[in-house]
């Protein structure tokens, strides 16, 4: 018999403590109804630690049931209590207990050692809560792209505000509305005002103090509730423009576990709301606009959803001049984004007053999917998005605006929202609503457009150097999907970051981007391992600037030991220098003559220390503009057994400066 094991918990203060399996016959017959008495022998883990024999104890067991059944079977204990007393308190419950064909009694629980492992989760609890529409939803497949931005609707003032930990306060959310009025959002959800005075005071501090632009529409949020929806349109009374949205849940989960409501119920909960809400909107002043939204709208039946919203559509008559809003959310992600798709295109083929809906969704991420949903969404006919700024909102929050906007944006599209000063809108969004943006968030993340890795750098300074010289338009360059200027990023503070994991082309560029320096490839290598091996040793990022301290101090104007003091040319069967040079303290004159002014000194210094070098690779470059720029030279010595060491110089004169690498590339022997 394989007994099954349960869990068992035997407390001793705070240590669980497991016994073994044990077994024993005579103390109850197979079949017995009555009270057995089992005894069972453990130890806490400090008894084992000191050796101490394990402590028998009396238990006494009631079970359920008959405990064979078919002449060998199990039951559940349904008591099991301590007969005798000892020195510590044995606790035990939910012990399987099983009859063995012999009569006897078997207890079964593993002991620690081959505890079964408890923790792995269990996926029979769960199944698809969606409801897929029929064949045939799916034409928006054949779409590769957006093709032009939806009407955006921020709900970070009303979704957000109601997930923070601390809700902005009334000057805080007054900033927050006039960063998005920045940014470009013609529709904001400013609240919902029946819910507190804040947020009350909020929409009527707008309202009173004309902070609304005129093509800006507030939005209010109400539950199709009497007095929740009349103590809204007081609230928004005196708007120039508002959208009034109106929901309530229709899904089967809150139908049959919270509102205990048939379907007809929950629709007349929808239809009622739009009456109350059709009438005062006749009453109160102000110019208002609708939205409905089928709440939880993921785990309806699409069928039944665009049946409830066809009957709120009913009645509040649409035209194509007063559209109406239907929202579609995706309260929570329960599918794959592509099913939400085919829901949506079912909704567009089946509401009512087609031309007179703006189909909208209001996806949250419980997926990590939220992007895609909307993406998928507007393909398949949604023409307006609810979003949040960096993804923020209730649980695993809303769709980022941000990443849907730049996504159109990277691929040619106008999003109609301005994220140029992406620094900006991040330090002010962090501040109100003191939640961090993770840092390789799309876009906006601290470290989206860091390359570390040595062949992304050199791959994304190729692309840069290529931009530059061909003089391209279009954004093309490997790694980095939009240019990071466009967003208010700059390429050495963001893109080119230095570690033990960079290579030579972003070590070189982040030295020509700062400060200048275009060092020869091979030379850029040779940095690069330099530079490379503080960053191990430090296990630290390392900036621009400890980077040029690293790129001086092992290379630049080095004049230790050599160093020469002075030099002098004539043309006289090719160049003659004349050079005054000072090794290890000692003055020496020599004179020699080259095919040009550096191999001249380079044969000088030859004759003079009796070193055997070869000069493998010259060049220079202007470092500054204006009639005062320095001249940067570098220079690579090939040695007599096979080495090459390297040099840089810089100086207002373009010959000392070579002098000055040639210098420095003999130190660094």
């Amino acid at each position: 018999m394989d007994p099954l094991s349960t869990k068992c918990k035997c407390v001793d203060g705070d240590k669980t403590i497991f016994f073994c399996v044990q077994r024993a016959a005579g103390w109850c017959k197979a079949g017995a109804e009555g009270l057995g008495y089992w005894p069972l022998s453990g130890r806490t883990e400090a008894d084992s630690r000191a050796g101490r024999k394990p402590t028998v104890i009396r238990a006494a067991i009631r079970p359920k049931k008959p405990i064979v059944q078919s002449g060998c079977a199990f039951g559940t204990a349904k008591r099991v209590v301590p007969r005798v007393p000892c020195n510590r308190t044995y606790r035990l419950s939910s012990l399987k207990v099983f009859a063995l064909k012999d009569g006897s009694l078997f207890l079964y629980k593993k002991c620690k050692k081959h505890q079964e492992d408890k923790t792995m989760m269990d996926a029979t609890k769960y199944a698809p809560g969606y409801y897929p529409v029929p064949a045939g939803y799916d034409s928006w497949v054949k779409k590769d792209h957006i093709e032009k931005a939806p009407a955006w609707c921020s709900v970070d003032l009303r979704d957000v505000n109601q997930a923070l930990i601390v809700p902005m306060s009334l000057a805080e959310k007054l900033e927050f509305f006039q960063m998005l009025v920045k940014i470009g959002f013609k529709e904001i959800e400013v609240g919902f005002p029946a819910a507190s005075e804040t947020e009350y005071e909020f929409l009527r501090t707008l309202i009173e103090k004309n902070m609304i632009p005129e093509d800006v529409t507030v939005q209010v949020l109400t539950q199709c509730r009497d007095h929740i929806i009349r103590r809204t349109f007081e609230a928004v009374k005196g708007a120039p423009r508002a959208v009034i949205h109106f929901y309530n849940s229709t899904s089967v989960a809150q139908r049959e576990q919270v509102f205990h409501k048939s379907k007809e119920e929950i629709k007349k909960i929808a239809t009622d709301g739009a009456r109350l809400v059709k009438q005062l909107s006749q009453e109160y002043e102000g110019t208002f606009l609708f939205e409905y939204s089928p709440e939880s709208f993921t785990g309806t039946e699409v069928d039944y959803a665009v049946e409830v919203c066809n009957a709120v559509l009913d009645i509040m008559e649409p035209t194509p001049d007063r559209p109406m809003i239907i929202n579609l959310p995706v309260t929570v992600e329960m599918s794959m984004p592509h099913v939400y798709a085919n829901q949506i295109e079912y909704c567009d083929k089946h509401l009512k007053h087609r031309d007179s809906v703006i189909i909208s969704t209001h996806p949250h991420n419980d997926r990590g999917t939220g992007v895609a949903c909307a993406e998928l969404a507007v393909l398949a006919g949604a023409q307006r998005v609810e979003c949040c700024l960096f993804g923020n909102g209730e649980r695993t929050g809303n769709v980022d605006a941000v990443t849907l906007a730049m996504n159109l944006y990277s691929h040619g599209v106008d999003p109609k929202l301005d994220f140029s000063d992406m620094p900006g809108i991040c330090a002010t969004y962090e501040r109100v609503t003191r939640m961090p943006i993770y840092q390789r968030s799309p876009y906006a993340g601290q470290l989206v457009f860091a390359a570390f890795s040595g062949s992304h750098q050199d791959a994304i300074a190729k692309g840069m150097a290529y931009r530059k010289e061909h003089g391209e338009h279009r954004w093309t360059c490997p790694y980095i999907p939009v240019d990071p200027h466009d967003i208010g990023r700059t390429y050495d503070a963001d893109v080119i970051r230095i570690n033990s994991q960079s290579g030579k082309g972003g070590i070189g560029f982040v030295l020509e981007q700062n400060y200048g320096y275009n060092l020869p490839p091979k030379m850029r290598e040779d940095l690069g391992y330099k530079v490379k091996n503080v960053s191990d040793h430090s296990h630290k990022e390392l900036s621009a600037s400890e980077v040029l301290r690293i790129f001086e101090e092992s290379f630049l104007n080095k004049n230790k030991p050599l160093s020469v003091i002075e030099a002098h040319f004539a043309q006289v069967d090719g160049i003659t220098a004349t050079v005054t040079l000072e090794l290890n303290g000692q003055r020496k004159v020599v004179t020699s003559v080259g095919n040009g002014r550096l191999d001249a000194v380079a044969n000088a210094i030859q004759s003079a220390t009796g070193m055997e070098f070869h000069l493998e690779n010259y060049s220079e470059h202007s470092l500054d503009e204006g009639s005062t720029s320095r001249a940067a030279s570098y220079v690579g010595l090939t040695w007599g057994d096979g080495t090459v060491t390297w040099g840089a110089g810089t100086d207002t004169d373009i010959i000392v400066a070579g002098v000055k690498a040639l210098v420095s590339a003999i130190n660094n022997k």
